[in-house]
C-alpha cells in the first residue's frame, strides 16, 4: 500500500510538472499570435489596457452580434447551411424526392380510382350486354324477328339428317 502511495504522489508530482510547462508554452503561444494579430493590423502602439477595453467590447459586439445574426439568418446561413454543404445538400435532394414521391402517389392513387370506376362500368354493361343476347338469341324471338323482316325462312318440322356420300 505505501508504494501504491508513493507511486501515486510521484505521478501526480509529474502530472503538476508537464502542466506548468503546458500552461507556460500556451501563454508563450497566446502573447505571440496576439502580438502577431496587433502587429498586422497597425494595433503595434496600443497599451494593454486598450487592447483588454477592445475585447470587452468586442466580446460585448459578438452577443449582440450573435442575437442579431440569429434575427437577420446570418448565423444560420454562414454556421449551419455554408458549413456543412454537401449535408445541406443532400437533406435538400433528399426533400424534393420525398414531395415528388408524395405527388407521384397521390396521381397514381387517383388513376386507379378512375380505372377502378371504368371497370365497374364496364362490368355492369357486360352483364347488360350478355343478358340482352342470351335473350335475343332464343329460339321464339328468333322466328318473331324473322317474320317481322320478311326474310321468307321457315322452321324445319322434321328433324336434320346426314348425307354419306361413298366414293
Amino acid at each position: 500500500m505505501k508504494a501504491t502511495v508513493a507511486e501515486s504522489s510521484q505521478q501526480s508530482a509529474t502530472y503538476a510538472t508537464s502542466f506548468a510547462k503546458l500552461q507556460r508554452s500556451l501563454k508563450a503561444t497566446v502573447a505571440e499570435s496576439s502580438q502577431q494579430t496587433a502587429v498586422g493590423q497597425g494595433e503595434a502602439g496600443q497599451s494593454e489596457t486598450t487592447r483588454a477595453a477592445g475585447q470587452k467590447k468586442q466580446g460585448k459586439k459578438a452577443k449582440g452580434g450573435v442575437f442579431k445574426g440569429l434575427i437577420s439568418g446570418t448565423i444560420i446561413s454562414e454556421s449551419l447551411i455554408l458549413k456543412d454543404i454537401r449535408y445541406t445538400a443532400l437533406i435538400a435532394s433528399l426533400a424534393i424526392i420525398f414531395i415528388a414521391n408524395k405527388f407521384n402517389a397521390e396521381k397514381v392513387e387517383r388513376q386507379i380510382i378512375v380505372l377502378e370506376q371504368e371497370a365497374r362500368d364496364m362490368r355492369a354493361e357486360s352483364l347488360s350486354v350478355s343478358a340482352e343476347l342470351g335473350s335475343v338469341s332464343r329460339q321464339s324471338e328468333i322466328t318473331d324477328l324473322v317474320k317481322e323482316r320478311g326474310l321468307g325462312l321457315e322452321e324445319l318440322r322434321e328433324p336434320p339428317y346426314r348425307i354419306v356420300v361413298n366414293e
